[in-house]
């Protein structure tokens, strides 16, 4: 059973940009989830789901926030299952390379591949909208 989720997409949009878009509260907001967020070790986090989403709540607490890494735990829901995802960005010409890795889903034992299809669908979902957000700052939030 693999453990993890990654994914990795390049943009055409400065290192910096992608960055805030994916550390500050208002930006994250925008684009991917409602956000109660501050990228500080530490920081008790919560996103929070549109009404088409199920409202479903996700929280956890924030490890590392070094530019240009991000790393939370992240628990869904009252799941008791603390898994973690970390964000990376590498500056390539002038392109920024994103990587993404939710780990530790195999604590979700015999349901894991399920949670693991959901979580892969959702990434999808939010990166699927990242591109166009960064290009012209105007999108719905994915989830």
């Amino acid at each position: 059973m693999k453990d993890q989720i990654v994914k990795e997409q390049v943009f055409e949009h400065g290192i910096d940009k992608v960055w805030k878009a994916i550390t500050e509260a208002d930006e994250i907001s925008k684009w991917f989830i409602h956000a109660d967020f501050k990228a500080e070790p530490g920081y008790q986090y919560t996103f929070t789901a549109t009404e088409e989403h199920g409202r479903t709540k996700i929280s956890g607490k924030v490890l590392e926030a070094d530019p240009y890494t991000l790393k939370y735990t992240w628990t869904t829901g009252d799941a008791p299952i603390e898994t973690i995802v970390t964000w990376t960005l590498k500056q390539e010409g002038g392109q920024t390379v994103l990587t993404l890795v939710h780990s530790g889903i195999a604590q979700y034992g015999d349901s894991a591949a399920e949670v693991m299809g959901h979580f892969d669908m959702g990434w999808d979902g939010c990166l699927s909208v990242l591109p166009e957000y960064l290009k012209d700052g105007k999108t719905q939030p994915a989830h």
